[in-house]
């Protein structure tokens, strides 16, 4: 099978790549050739950027299907598609949860929830753009390609390469042991995916040439953040007390895999449509001690986000002032 990957060499796109190389399929990458440039030496690899619309290294080659990791807003899509044309099978944009209104969730939606309105300009992927644009993203490859479109809405993707980090804070958190400070609740439901088997679920799609939406979430047992944070304290041998702190404590903009109360529905979405087309269930102590090894083995580098050791500390002494 021939595969055009568009993207792939960072966190889901190299997953993806990977678990297509292994199955012996023909793997193209197009990407800028910045990022990790020496991975994969067994793919052919085009050089182009779709920020500037240089798409001529496209311009040749027949595929059986395209994955389109890297496309955010509506242009980056439209001019992919009209390089290609009719010289792939299927399209598989990779899109994502945040295309769906945030009013009137409830647990258990499947892919019909309604979703936000689309948005064909922005100046900056934020929040409030982000999920739009993908939204409109989702439109053009499915009026362009009608039945040959496939469509994967990811929750929260994690395993080792996780550039978003949000699993991986909560991992070497509990790895030091201890008294953790949650500035949230523990019995919030959540949903993590890992990158590996959304990964098998797009090579999965392409190959039964399935077309229609499809949820990438996980773990195939519901979990809770607290549950979330003693399964990485397990897996690293250590033991842990869950504290929950006010939510004021968290430093800004965001605390990892934390959700307000009303967003909690989001957070149980329906896999059924993915797991009956073959998405895998990695169990969520196997992802955890994976970017456990993987963030050790890179020396743990700062990530930019969560509590410091000093704030932490703090929040800790707030909550049990509360408690008094």
């Amino acid at each position: 099978m021939r595969i055009l990957i568009l993207g792939g060499t960072s966190f889901v796109g190299r997953a993806i790549v990977d678990a297509a190389l292994h199955s012996g399929a023909e793997v193209t990458l197009f990407n800028r050739g910045r990022t990790n440039p020496g991975l994969f030496p067994d793919a052919r690899h085009l050089v182009g950027d779709r920020d500037n619309g240089d798409l001529t290294a496209l311009r040749d080659g027949h595929w059986d299907a395209v994955v389109d990791v890297s496309g955010y807003r509506p242009h980056q899509v439209g001019q992919a598609m009209t390089a290609l044309g009719d010289r792939v099978g299927r399209y598989l944009f990779i899109s994502s949860h945040a295309v769906y209104r945030r009013d009137g969730l409830v647990p258990g939606s499947d892919e019909s929830a309604p979703r936000r309105a689309p948005l064909r300009e922005a100046a900056q992927l934020t929040e409030e753009t982000y999920g739009r644009l993908k939204v409109a993203c989702e439109d053009d490859v499915t009026a362009r390609y009608g039945g040959r479109a496939t469509i994967v809405r990811p929750g929260k993707v994690a395993g080792p390469h996780d550039e978003q980090r949000g699993l991986t804070y909560w991992v070497r958190r509990a790895a030091h042991g201890g008294r953790i400070a949650l500035p949230g609740r523990p019995e919030q439901p959540v949903q993590v995916v890992d990158a590996r088997d959304l990964a098998r679920l797009v090579l999965r799609l392409v190959q039964d040439d399935r077309p229609g939406a499809f949820h990438a979430v996980g773990p195939a047992e519901p979990t809770t953040l607290g549950a979330l944070i003693t399964t990485c304290a397990e897996v690293a041998g250590t033991e842990v007390e869950v504290v929950p702190v006010p939510p004021e404590t968290a430093p800004p903009p965001f605390f990892p895999l934390v959700r307000d109360r009303p967003l909690w529905p989001g957070q149980q979405r329906d896999p059924a449509r993915a797991r009956a087309a073959g998405l895998p269930a990695t169990p969520l102590a196997v992802t955890a001690a994976d970017v456990l090894d993987w963030d050790r083995d890179r020396g743990e580098p700062p990530l930019g986000h969560g509590f410091t050791p000093e704030q932490e500390a703090v929040a800790l002494a707030l909550a049990a002032a509360d408690r008094r």
